[in-house]
């Protein structure tokens, strides 16, 4: 307000001194003396405009000197570029927490506009789908993202529910892609990992197949029997204790795969690790050793090495299922005369109970997958062996419940090794650990 009032004092001033000259001086030598006031005050206001522009364009220059009206259209832009200088510090800092969250989501964001080039992404759609921010913006989706399915789901504008694709860049990796539309026809494109689900759905059609197949045989098996017992009666006593000794052997099959599935599901469904009692391991291998010799019937020469007395802490049941399991595979699967030794020993401060033998050995490719439920590397050997399928699939449940692991060492014609480890915090050694023993069957 100041400036104003001394600008129209300024303007009276120049005009009463004008009307003085004009009564003294004259017409000319006034208006002379009029105009090089105004060019004065115009170059003045120059200077300042100068003065302001150079402060607009230099960023962070301390703001210059003036005085009147000029003072205060200073200051006035001054605060103007304070506030705007706010605003600014707080999108940015917006902008940069809402890419801290999306960078921190476990899907993928690429935000398409309304011609579905790419206009952004974080770092898990980059990862997903192959594509870079940097370098790939204004790109279309679909020349960077190139599957039929993506390509036909987009098209069909459809996108209530998310489309499932495997990516070619990624050996293995499923992804889920669900384009979400906002403002003016521009796109949100979400990418999921559902690898596991998948994986997960896979698993258990398998698992439904599988405990299907294993029980129609059985069950044929025993119904057959059934009509020709009911065509010929009792007939022939001999035929008739045959067919029952099928018929037994079959729903023995049948009650194993009961049982081990019962196990697997009480296994899969404990919430918390076993902590359970002393386990006596050198006491139950000893007794594992001698029904092993029995189920061998001596076809195989078999021997126990305790190198050491160390307890575990656990359930005595379960570890009983799980180092049994690991035995009869073993005299399962090695040939007549074959050599199986059973260890108990402590390395690099863990307990290790392992199960060598010199038997047929497994290819590369399936040892990863031979704690799935019901994967056979040869199905017609386990089902003429005996095996349900699901052995190894319980000794890895019961390992992981007493925080231990499965190691598995392999080679086709050599042999197996299956080693199970137990972590330190499992082990309890008792007095008097001194002894070794050496059991073998010849």
């Amino acid at each position: 307000m100041a400036g104003f009032w001394e600008h129209v004092a300024n303007v009276v001033l120049i005009s009463v001194v004008t009307g003085m000259l004009l009564a003294t001086l004259g017409t000319t030598v006034t208006l002379a003396i009029y105009v090089a006031a105004l060019l004065v005050l115009l170059a003045r206001d120059r200077r300042y405009l100068t003065i302001l522009d150079q402060w607009l364009r230099t960023e962070g220059s301390i703001l210059p000197n003036a005085s009147g009206k000029w003072g205060d259209v200073f200051a006035r832009q001054m605060r103007l570029v304070r506030e705007q200088s706010r605003s600014y510090q707080h999108i940015s800092s917006a902008l940069e927490r809402l890419q801290r969250a999306t960078s921190a989501m476990p899907e993928g964001v690429v935000i398409l506009d309304e011609m579905d080039h790419i206009e952004w992404c974080n770092p898990i759609a980059e990862k997903h789908l192959g594509i870079s921010s940097s370098t790939d913006t204004g790109q279309h989706i679909t020349h960077l993202v190139r599957h039929t399915q993506f390509a036909e789901y987009l098209a069909a504008q459809n996108y209530a529910e998310p489309v499932v694709v495997k990516q070619p860049r990624h050996q293995g990796l499923i992804l889920s892609l669900q384009f979400v539309p906002y403002g003016d026809k521009q796109k949100l494109l979400l990418s999921r990992d559902v690898t596991q689900l998948e994986r997960v759905q896979t698993m258990r059609q398998d698992f439904v197949a599988n405990v299907s197949h294993e029980l129609r045989t059985p069950l044929t098996v025993i119904g057959g029997f059934l009509e020709t017992l009911e065509d010929q009666g009792q007939s022939d006593p001999e035929t008739f204790k045959w067919a029952l000794g099928l018929m037994t052997d079959q729903t023995k099959r049948m009650q194993n795969l009961v049982q081990d599935l019962l196990t697997l599901s009480r296994l899969e469904d404990t919430q918390n690790l076993i902590r359970g009692e002393r386990v006596d391991v050198p006491a139950m291998l000893r007794k594992l050793y001698d029904e092993a010799r029995s189920l061998s019937s001596g076809r195989h020469r078999i021997s126990l090495s305790l190198d050491t007395g160390t307890q575990l802490l656990g359930s005595t049941d379960e570890l009983r299922s799980a180092f049994t399991n690991l035995i009869s595979n073993a005299i399962r699967y090695t040939p007549e005369n074959g050599n199986i030794n059973l260890n108990w020993t402590i390395r690099d401060g863990q307990a290790v109970f392992s199960v060598q033998d010199n038997g047929i050995g497994v290819e590369p490719e399936h040892i990863s997958r031979l704690t799935e439920r019901f994967y056979r590397v040869d199905r017609g050997r386990s089902r003429e062996t005996g095996g349900t399928g699901l052995g190894l699939a319980i000794v890895k449940h019961v390992l992981s419940c007493h925080q231990a692991k499965l190691e598995i060492a392999s080679e086709p014609g050599k042999g197996s090794c299956f080693s199970a480890l137990f972590p330190a915090i499992r082990l309890v050694t008792p007095e008097g650990d001194h002894a070794c023993t050496i059991l073998t069957n010849l």
